[in-house]
């Protein structure tokens, strides 16, 4: 039930809002079988009572939240960087959530905030949403939502990324330019689009320059790296030939030098590495990486534009729209 509310409540009920409010306080003036069947049937329909509804009636809670799957990540931090500096300018407080790259959690956090806990929401979502009921309920709510990074094209608002196929053809060009033909592809989730538009560049690169593509060759991780580690050294032991590896984020290159380490291969003569990273050590690695780094500052500082231009005109429905910004290709040691 969409934009659930006393009043939905009253009327389902037969009884009225008053009836319902007191009993969802567990008042004594209403009788203990009244309270039993409000409570029991807010319960069954999802109904939570909001604790901010009396101030939100007149004010805003001067509060925007922002969720990302993990905060162990350079990108993230820059981005979070970047949409304070906007919250801060606005006067308004910036709540930040992590979901740990699970679903479940960034369900239940989207739920808690459907109650009007903040005025608007930035997400980047988990590798593993594949359904976005979570996300409409928000909106539904009166609460506009930006997407930044990883974003949900089925939602119409506005969504800030990075030029991910072309940074993807661009990385594999430059592994081919270096005399490399049997590149890997590492991918952290098939259903994420960045992971998709990064591969869709990879191949494109690869058509481009006669390579056929092996599909033994990309490789599909998730959040457990015990797993994605035996994944990349089974494909290093095994009869396909790799020369280069291009991890589409930051943690998947750094398992990578992991397995390169217990296996004595060297980088770059034996694989060359490049991935999407905003690590500020990846000069200092040995041998220094190469990335293509991403202007997450900006972006999270755009997204944060968006979403107060919204709240200013009071307007929920964000105009789908899609911000894509360019990300840099650093070369280093490890594509040398």
């Amino acid at each position: 039930m969409p934009n659930i509310n006393l009043k939905n409540l009253a009327k389902e009920l037969g009884v009225s809002i008053s009836t319902v409010s007191k009993s969802l306080k567990d008042s004594h003036e209403i009788s203990t079988e009244t309270k039993e069947r409000v409570v029991a049937y807010a319960k069954k329909i999802g109904y939570s009572p909001n604790p901010y509804a009396g101030f939100l009636r007149h004010h805003k809670s001067k509060t925007i939240a922002l969720i990302a799957p993990e905060l162990n990540n350079n990108y993230f931090i820059q981005a979070i960087s970047g949409a304070e500096t906007v919250a801060q300018e606005k006067d308004y407080h910036l709540l930040i959530y992590c979901t740990n790259d699970d679903f479940q959690k960034e369900a239940s956090i989207l739920k808690d905030l459907t109650n009007g806990r903040v005025d608007g929401v930035l997400i980047s979502l988990t590798s593993n949403t594949i359904s976005y009921d979570h996300i409409n309920n928000l909106i539904n709510a009166g609460i506009p939502v930006v997407f930044f990074d990883r974003v949900c094209h089925e939602i119409e608002t506005a969504k800030v990324t990075t030029d991910d196929f072309t940074s993807g053809f661009n990385a594999t060009e430059h592994l081919i330019k270096k005399g490399c033909k049997n590149i890997a592809f590492i991918s952290a989730s098939e259903n994420l689009s960045i992971c998709n538009k990064r591969k869709q560049g990879y191949l494109e690169a690869l058509a481009k320059n006669n390579i056929l593509e092996n599909p033994n060759r990309i490789i599909v991780c998730d959040s457990d790296e015990t797993n994605n580690a035996q994944k990349i050294k089974d494909l290093f032991q095994s009869d396909i030939k790799t020369d280069a590896v291009f991890a589409s984020i930051e943690r998947l290159a750094l398992t990578t030098y992991n397995v390169c380490n217990e296996l004595n291969i060297n980088i770059p003569k034996d694989k060359k590495i490049i991935c999407f990273s905003n690590l500020r050590t990846a000069a200092l690695l040995n041998p220094s990486l190469t990335t293509i780094t991403q202007p997450a500052f900006e972006m999270g500082k755009q997204a944060a534009i968006i979403l107060f231009k919204s709240l200013e005109k009071k307007k929920i429905k964000i105009f789908n729209e899609n911000i894509i910004l360019k990300s840099e290709l650093i070369e280093r040691n490890s594509t040398k």
